[in-house]
């Protein structure tokens, strides 16, 4: 080898040492950025007429691993939507409660019913029928409160479906302008590198809301797909389609068209849908699920012992003073069969003082014009008899003989059950993920103590070609000495 040619290997040599540490310091200044994919330089022989002339870099390589990230991708959809599942579930449990010291529904119910004995045995106390009175108020607010929460939670839902509608046609717009960029780029490049990361972020972002697959094209473009075959980009990026509720009632539903469902290119996307490209999985799994099934089906639940209890208390053996078919201390104020009863239920005007009613007529009958004897309790016991007797229930997925306590008692369980399930497919959904998330590090992220290895061995591979040219120039100054 000619001194010449000595001198160019190592030039070569000292300008790839730079580039590698270039790569060594950005992986190591990325090592926490989410979705950043560890880089590394490829290398390759410099050939001068056949001959090893030194080293060249042919390009960055991105350590990834499609296979593990498509798995860890799918189950982000997964986990997505089981942990809305869970901390809705949580929500709904705790508000009905499983304890008659706690301030969920099952506690408003137990302390009606202490209150209700207590004026059995006190019918005189006026203290025990204000008692009395506050405890059944206490029921119709938690009651009204609840069937509110349905309604919140569902419009809540319907406002983060457009959101999350929004979300996903902005990121869909955003693949098709990265693959436009990654086609006119070369694919080992630094700057190709850094598009494929963020383009990885972005699909990141749509697995949350629905689980997708990718499909590689030429010059490095990809199409996505749902995992039903539906494509949201084909080239061009499809846009969702969904009108959000202007506002809700417990009446609202898919099927009537007061509520809108997910279309692209006119294919029906809403979860639960009769159409093949149903959304199975994420965020909207999730938000349609609870929109359109869980929460109408926990207010019917509620509506139904909305129903009981105003049943129990108005039959006409009670109360010998109101008209036959009235309402007695509990009333629907709206329309009867109506759905959301839980919303509507309210203390009878004629009892409650607060309405223009007298507090007597608790124990003397709601269709009472004057005050009766003050011990007699025959009313108010025959209101408890009611209240615990227990009676068949086969409405809304609730089956059985209960007392009304017993009814709310078990709804409440019926929640927690939902509550623990969910719970369990978020823990082990979770758990995967976490697994596959470590897997994936492990094969694409950046380790710190290998990456400064790493720049141990570029150190001395720098200062090796930059010996070979301090000792090529001596040799040189000596040949021109002589």
């Amino acid at each position: 080898m000619s001194i010449s040619h000595a001198i160019n290997a190592a030039q070569s040599g000292l300008k790839v040492s730079g580039l590698r540490a270039d790569i060594v310091a950005t992986n190591v200044a990325n090592a926490s950025t989410p979705g950043y994919v560890r880089r590394s330089v490829l290398l390759g022989e410099t050939l001068v007429g056949g001959r090893t002339s030194g080293v060249t870099a042919t390009g960055v390589a991105r350590s990834a691993d499609a296979a593990l990230t498509a798995e860890r991708r799918s189950l982000s959809s997964d986990v997505a939507q089981a942990s809305l599942m869970s901390s809705t579930w949580q929500v709904l449990s705790s508000r009905l409660g499983d304890d008659a010291e706690g301030t969920g529904l099952f506690s408003k119910f137990s302390k009606f019913e202490a209150a209700l004995s207590a004026s059995v045995t006190s019918p005189e106390s006026g203290t025990q029928l204000a008692a009395l009175l506050d405890s059944a108020n206490a029921v119709v607010a938690e009651l009204n409160s609840l069937s509110k929460l349905v309604s919140q939670q569902r419009s809540e839902a319907d406002r983060e479906i457009a959101d999350g509608v929004n979300v996903v046609n902005k990121a869909l717009k955003q693949i098709e302008e990265l693959n436009g960029l990654l086609v006119g780029v070369d694919g080992s490049t630094s700057q190709a590198a850094a598009l494929m990361d963020e383009r990885q972020r972005t699909l990141d972002t749509i697995a949350e809301y629905l689980p997708i697959e990718v499909v590689a094209r030429e010059g490095g473009a990809i199409d996505i797909i749902t995992v039903e075959g539906v494509y949201l980009v084909a080239g061009k990026a499809k846009q969702l389609e969904f009108s959000p509720a202007n506002s809700f009632g417990a009446n609202m539903t898919l099927d009537s068209g007061t509520l809108s469902g997910l279309t692209i290119d006119g294919q029906n996307l809403t979860p639960g849908a009769s159409s093949y490209a149903a959304v199975s999985s994420g965020m909207f799994g999730a938000l349609f699920t609870l929109r359109d099934t869980d929460l109408p089906a926990f207010g019917a639940q509620l509506d139904t012992i909305a129903n009981d209890l105003v049943t129990r208390l108005s039959n006409d053996s009670i109360d010998p003073t109101k008209t036959p078919g009235d309402f007695g201390l509990f009333v629907d104020t709206g329309t009867p069969g109506d759905p959301g009863l839980a919303g509507r239920i309210d203390i009878n005007a004629l009892i409650d003082p607060s309405q223009g009613g007298s507090l007597w007529r608790l124990r003397d009958g709601v269709g009472a014009a004057v005050e009766g004897p003050p011990g007699d309790n025959s009313i108010l016991s025959a209101m408890s008899d009611a209240f615990t007797k227990i009676q068949s229930i086969d409405s809304n997925g609730i089956q059985g003989s209960f007392s009304a306590a017993e009814l709310v008692a078990h709804v409440a369980s019926i929640t927690g059950q939902s509550r623990i399930s969910h719970e369990s497919v978020l823990s082990s959904a979770s758990t995967q993920h976490d697994l596959l998330m470590e897997a994936e590090l492990s094969e694409t992220g950046v380790d710190i103590d290998s990456q400064m290895q790493d720049l141990l061995s570029i150190e001395q591979a720098y200062a090796a070609n930059a010996r070979v040219i301090e000792i090529a120039n001596q040799m040189m100054q000596k040949l021109m000495d002589i």
